[in-house]
């Protein structure tokens, strides 16, 4: 029979697993790859979009993230500590169909910010390494085979595990923010000792903004475009599965992980707020404008530029080593989100086969889809910064709507009101991004298209599985099933639980003996399945057993009926080794319709597809159970 996939337990984890977990500090490095290594390209966006009036555009920058992303993020990480982000909050406040549908498009964007972080960074990593003063000048066309290489050196980590991401993540942090140090604090010192390119900043801004209003007004205006720099909260609650918690923790009340990432989501952001402001601040002050622009030496590079300005030859190339190291690896945050994302999602909606559950296959699928990427965009790093900026911003909305809908349901209004002021701010930087670069939402809306078909289309091929995640009888069902299999055969008759008068039970008793030649001593225990929720694929399934006018029925609620009897007949089959029959009626109606309606519904054709369903779970003939259709 096929493998069933478990519901999560409410105890302690295993004590294997809580070991193979990190402290929220580690931890923080794997998603402070992709968080922390935008200081290689931030200062040079801001000082493109912004001017002279950077450094207080990235002041907006850090209010919002401090005032806004954290205190939305911390909220995520509590109402999801399983790593499920705001998707899964999204998912409980839509239930149905409009809910999988909704949470399908947020994966596509979240496959989108994810797949283009691996690819962009690469990208990014392989520009810093054919850009650099010290490489010999090389033809454009190794771009694609060296981001390729480093890609798949990406997808060999993930290979090997978890643990030895986490335990590269944290050297490559370390030295990087190190070295940043050290080029901020050369800067600053420049600046001290030389205090007139301070004035002549502030000469420029006056010049360039005489009204100090206008100034706030630019930064305001200029903002969405330096929205990358808020990159890094979604994975930072996607792997939250990996942070150590405590020893009292449960699944079901995991105090110590989610205290350990609202720290990890804390430190974070007050640390990337002190590098991008400072960072921001000697970059504009230090660089010549004309430097910033495509072709000058600081693009895309401007701590980079003032490494080797101001500290030599020597420690710039190992700047830049280390820039191209954390560029290259930001993308294993983006492969850890993906890696927890997925399969708490389309495996259990049905919409990709259970072999999804696994980390190895799904690392080699997700790197061939970057190479994929990388060939597409011809592993040009502006090309996919639309898509970047687009998936990251639609996450962070979601994740800001979420947890506004939220704050309401719990009755808070000045909770409500802050979230949705966030949330406001958000929802603009989006569409202010999508109507300047609509490329991001054509890439967008090409990955839902694909995740949506391919996940229809898989869904549409594991109809006929076992759908139960696990199953279980109370003690009344337990006696009449015994009961019934004292007389050597179980007989059960499916039995639809929206007609539950004394009448129709008297005649269906009597039709079933009827037709199949049932003598009147042998017990008939009635089956009824309840659809609560077609949209789900798996369901933990409970049998109870009751007695309504003298007939005893076993009831169960699930999202599909043909797949629930088969499940049921098979579980007793288990317990008392007899083979069980089960009788039907042939559904009225169109088989198309009934079709459709056993695909969206969980009801229609039910009698030949538990035939199906049981000849797929059990393919020994002389085993399964019996199917009579009257």
């Amino acid at each position: 029979m096929p493998q069933r996939a478990g519901g999560s337990a409410g105890g302690p984890p295993a004590p294997e697993e809580q070991m193979h977990r990190r402290p929220w500090w580690q931890v923080m490095c794997l998603t402070g790859v992709d968080y922390f290594s935008t200081l290689g390209y931030q200062p040079g966006i801001a000082a493109l979009a912004a001017g002279a009036v950077a450094p207080i555009a990235t002041l907006v920058l850090v209010a919002l993230t401090l005032l806004g992303a954290l205190p939305v993020y911390r909220r995520v990480a509590t109402e999801s500590p399983h790593g499920e982000g705001s998707i899964a909050m999204l998912e409980r406040i839509l239930p149905w169909w409009r809910g999988k549908v909704f949470v399908l498009v947020l994966l596509g964007f979240a496959a989108t910010d994810f797949v283009i972080t691996i690819t962009l960074s690469a990208a990014d990593a392989t520009a810093h390494i054919l850009e650099n003063p010290l490489v010999p000048h090389v033809d454009r066309g190794l771009a694609v085979p060296v981001t390729l290489v480093l890609v798949a050196a990406l997808g060999v980590v993930f290979l090997r595990g978890f643990r030895e991401a986490i335990g590269i993540a944290v050297v490559l942090v370390v030295t990087y923010l190190s070295l940043n140090a050290v080029v901020i604090g050369v800067g600053l010192w420049h600046v001290v000792e030389h205090p007139e390119v301070f004035g002549a900043w502030t000469r420029l801004l006056a010049v360039q903004h005489p009204d100090p209003f206008a100034v706030v007004v630019v930064a305001l205006v200029v903002f969405p475009k330096l929205a990358l720099g808020l990159s890094g909260f979604e994975t930072g609650v996607a792997v939250m599965p990996q942070v150590r918690g405590l020893p009292t923790d449960t699944e079901k009340d995991p105090a110590g992980r989610i205290a350990g990432t609202h720290r990890l989501l804390t430190t974070a952001a007050v640390l990337m707020s002190f590098y991008l402001v400072l960072s921001c601040l000697v970059t504009t002050l230090l660089i010549p404008a004309a430097q910033f622009a495509d072709g000058g030496d600081a693009n895309g590079r401007a701590l980079a530029y003032l490494a080797h300005e101001y500290l030599g030859p020597v420690f710039g190339t190992v700047y830049d080593v280390s820039t191209i190291a954390i560029l290259w690896f930001a993308g294993a945050s983006a492969m850890a989100g993906l890696l927890n994302l997925v399969p708490r999602y389309l495996p259990r909606y049905g919409m990709a086969p259970r072999w999804a559950r696994a980390a190895r296959p799904l690392v080699v699928v997700f790197t061939g889809v970057a190479f994929f990427i990388t060939w597409v965009f011809d592993a040009d790093v502006d090309a996919q910064g639309g898509a970047y900026a687009t998936g990251v911003l639609v996450l962070m909305t979601s994740a800001s709507v979420a947890v506004t809908l939220s704050a309401r349901r719990r009755r808070r209004p000045l909770a409500t009101g802050l979230f949705g002021a966030v949330s406001a701010v958000f929802a603009y930087t989006t569409l202010t991004n999508v109507v300047e670069r609509p490329d991001g939402l054509k890439i967008g809306g090409l990955f839902i298209l694909a995740i949506v078909v391919v996940s229809l289309l898989s869904r549409a091929g594991r109809v006929f599985e076992l759908r139960g995640a696990g199953i279980t009888f109370d003690a009344n069902a337990t006696a009449y099933i015994e009961g019934a299999a004292k007389c050597g055969t179980l007989r059960f008759v499916a039995h639809d639980p929206t007609e539950r008068t004394a009448q129709v039970y008297r005649d269906s008793t009597v039709r079933v003996r009827a037709d199949n030649d049932i003598p009147r001593w042998a017990p008939l225990v009635f089956v009824e399945v309840t659809v609560v929720d077609a949209s789900d694929f798996e369901t933990s399934l409970e049998v109870r057993g009751e007695e309504r006018f003298g007939h005893r029925i076993l009831t169960v609620r699930s999202s599909v009926v043909a797949n629930t009897l088969a499940e049921v007949a098979l579980a007793v089959r288990d317990r008392t080794g007899l083979v069980p029959h089960v009788y039907f009626r042939w559904t009225e109606g169109s088989p198309f319709t009934n079709l459709l309606r056993f695909l969206f519904v969980g009801a229609g054709e039910i009698a030949p597809v538990t035939r199906e369903v049981l000849r797929e779970a059990e393919p020994d003939p002389a085993r399964r159970p019996r199917v009579h259709v009257g």
